[in-house]
C-alpha cells in the first residue's frame, strides 16, 4: 500500500489537525468553496444538505486552536468506492501543508470505512491540485474535454483520477 506510507510520512507532518464536519459549519463550508475558484458556487444551504447526508463524508483542516477550518474536503460514497465532490483550502491558508495534512485525513478516514477506490475530477490545468493527488498516488483514468466552464466563456479538459485504498 504505497499510498499508506506516503499518508504516514504526511500524517507525522502535518501542521494542523483535521476533523469531522456537520452542518453547524455550512456557512463556513460555503465561503470556502467560493475561495475555489470554481464556476458554480455552492450556497449555504446546499452546503448543509451535504453535511446532512449520510453518504457524504466531510472533513476539515484546522490551524492551531481554530474552531472553523481552514479548508475542506467532501467525498460521496457508494459501496466500496467514492468520489471527491470538492477540495478547498482558504487561499490565506494555501502553500503551508493544509491540503496535504486535509488529504492525509480525509485517505484514513475512507479506508477506515472500507472504501476500496477514490475518484476525482480535476482541471487539468490546476497544477497545484494534479502534483498534490498525484504525491499521494492518484493515477489519471481519463480525461473529460470541455467538462469544466470558464469566466470567459470557454471550457476546460477535466482529468479523471483514481487511488485505489485497497
Amino acid at each position: 500500500m504505497d499510498w499508506l506510507d506516503r499518508l504516514r510520512r504526511r500524517r507525522r507532518a502535518a501542521p494542523a489537525r483535521t476533523g469531522r464536519l456537520d452542518t453547524a459549519q455550512a456557512r463556513h463550508v460555503a465561503a470556502l468553496h467560493h475561495q475555489g475558484g470554481f464556476a458554480r458556487l455552492w450556497d449555504p444551504g446546499e452546503c448543509a444538505a451535504l453535511l446532512a447526508d449520510p453518504s457524504v463524508l466531510a472533513d476539515g483542516v484546522f490551524s492551531g486552536s481554530a474552531a472553523e477550518p481552514s479548508g475542506f474536503v467532501m467525498s460521496r460514497i457508494a459501496a466500496d468506492e467514492a468520489e471527491i465532490l470538492s477540495i478547498v483550502v482558504a487561499k490565506g491558508s494555501r502553500r503551508g501543508g493544509l491540503a496535504q495534512a486535509l488529504l492525509a485525513g480525509h485517505l484514513a478516514r475512507l479506508a477506515a470505512q472500507g472504501i476500496a477506490r477514490l475518484f476525482l475530477e480535476v482541471e487539468e490545468a490546476n497544477a497545484a491540485a494534479v502534483g498534490l493527488y498525484r504525491q499521494f498516488g492518484f493515477a489519471e483514468v481519463g480525461r473529460r474535454e470541455g467538462y469544466y466552464p470558464k469566466p470567459d466563456g470557454s471550457r476546460a479538459a477535466a482529468l479523471v483520477m483514481r487511488l485505489d485504498l485497497g
